[in-house]
């Protein structure tokens, strides 16, 4: 379970990284499929910062944690922060639907990852809790 929790989150570092490439891009993106699909206009949005940290750089570090949490096997706190990163990665996918109309391919794929990774936390946090007591 662990070496998925960090190939998963190691993934999760690489989309980020993309995501993070296009929030510092003026170039047209590889992912600037059509009016609904167009991670630019995601990324270069008013939403894509906190206090003028871009979020891509906030996922990179928040899968970073994932792994050394999983790698060190505290699975407990590893499902904590995937559920926090689960919870704002829902929070953005909101705005891209609701406020935006426009969806970024890594975001959702992010999105995909950071479910994945707390769904094995979950197995992981049950299937140690069972093997130690």
């Amino acid at each position: 379970m662990r070496v998925l929790l960090v190939l998963f989150a190691l993934v999760g570092i690489t989309v980020s990284t993309l995501a993070l490439r296009v929030h510092y891009s003026t170039d047209v993106q590889p992912c600037d499929i059509n009016a609904h699909w167009d991670c630019g206009i995601v990324n270069h949005s008013r939403y894509s910062v906190v206090h003028g940290v871009p979020v891509a750089a906030f996922g990179m570090a928040g899968y970073a944690v994932i792994a050394l949490l999983a790698l060190m096997r505290r699975y407990g706190l590893a499902l904590a922060a995937a559920i926090v990163g689960l919870a704002y990665s829902l929070h953005l996918t909101s705005i891209e639907a609701r406020v935006l109309q426009v969806w970024c391919l890594y975001c959702v794929i992010s999105q995909i990852i950071i479910a994945v990774i707390t769904l094995l936390a979950v197995l992981a946090v049950f299937r140690h809790r069972s093997v130690r007591g």
